[in-house]
């Protein structure tokens, strides 16, 4: 069942015995640590992992400014970007040298296709995430809302377990990674 934002915070505060909320802005002091700690909760746990339901790749627009110095090309990143991966041109997304600087990608090529980490819509994320993402939720939600600091390191113990099954979980939706034009390898054959 696909979970909206809402859904996803009232299922954290119940599990620390909070009561559910209708929204964030429903003027309870509940709805109020849900509302301002949903999203940065939310975007550093997709940041967290090269998760694969929020991996994406996307060739990328050039700016009309290029940068001060080093590089001669400066291009948009995506409004849903949230952490790069890898950069790359033409039909590879990787193997570019780039840096990330005031929300725009530098490099020198003509080009850039940026493989990333991007923000899905709630109703997108799979059960897994969503445990995880409701686990460090409640983590979070403890101390404003029960002000108990013993039951914090507890619910983070948690939520810290849960990302990791939820890490193991997503790492087998894909092809291992396979090692290439590596010397050691190379001088065996």
């Amino acid at each position: 069942m696909a979970l909206n934002d809402v859904a996803l915070a009232s299922r954290a505060l119940i599990r620390i015995g909070a009561a559910p909320i209708t929204s964030f802005d429903d003027g309870t002091a509940t709805s109020e640590v849900a509302g301002a700690l949903f999203g940065p909760v939310r975007d550093a746990l997709l940041s967290a992992y090269a998760w694969s339901f929020a991996t994406g790749q996307l060739e990328l627009v050039e700016l009309g400014t290029p940068p001060i110095a080093d590089y001669d090309k400066a291009y948009q990143l995506p409004n849903d970007y949230l952490r790069a991966m890898s950069a790359g041109s033409g039909t590879r997304g990787r193997g570019l040298n780039y840096r990330i600087a005031r929300g725009a990608l530098h490099t020198n090529s003509d080009s850039v296709v940026l493989t990333y980490i991007f923000r899905p819509e709630e109703e997108e994320f799979p059960p897994y995430f969503d445990q995880a993402l409701i686990a460090r939720l409640s983590a979070e939600f403890v101390i404003p809302v029960t002000e108990s600091t013993s039951r914090a390191e507890a619910a983070f113990r948690l939520a810290e377990n849960e990302f990791k099954r939820a890490r193991q979980i997503d790492a087998q939706q894909d092809t291992p990674n396979r090692i290439e034009d590596f010397t050691l390898v190379d001088v065996r054959s």
